[in-house]
């Protein structure tokens, strides 16, 4: 069984680019305000997930390992 994991969207920093609705379509979605929003906020491991989060240019996206919250990305430094 792979691993499970919880994405979120810093609204406060994304800036509507939609970089990750084009990666990783159906995964993120864009509101009325131009906000990103994970589809699933529970979701399995994703190398689609994983490369929208890369190429944020905000950095907005935050993907943890489900249940312990170990950082998937951004790493830990």
């Amino acid at each position: 069984m792979g691993d499970r994991w919880h994405v979120e969207v810093d609204r406060s920093v994304c800036i509507g680019s939609a970089q990750c609705v084009h990666r990783a379509n159906g995964a993120f979605r864009l509101d009325s305000a131009m906000q990103s929003h994970p589809v699933e906020p529970d979701t399995d491991a994703n190398e689609r997930i994983l490369e929208a989060a890369e190429n944020c240019p905000v950095e907005a996206i935050v993907i943890t390992l489900l249940g312990s919250g170990e950082p998937v990305f951004p790493p830990e430094e």
